[in-house]
């Protein structure tokens, strides 16, 4: 009876080269939509906010103001 070897070593070893450099492009593409991903969720919370700012009323605003009114009242 013979006995069969265990190859021992990384996945990286055992995977052909084909393989890897797919899998290792794979995660590239995964990350650049990741950020794209990112980068457009930043651009739309600042248009929203924005967009919330223009539609505010003269009382929010007045009451946002740091200014004091009562000294111009004098």
């Amino acid at each position: 009876m013979s006995k069969k070897k265990v190859q021992e070593g990384s996945l990286g070893d055992q995977l052909n080269a084909d393989v890897l450099s797919k899998l290792r492009s794979k995660k590239t593409a995964l990350k650049k939509q990741e950020e794209i991903r990112q980068e457009e969720e930043r651009k739309r919370r600042i248009e929203e906010k924005q967009r919330q700012e223009a539609n505010k009323s003269f009382e929010e605003l007045l009451n946002e103001s740091d200014l004091n009114w009562k000294t111009f009242k004098e």
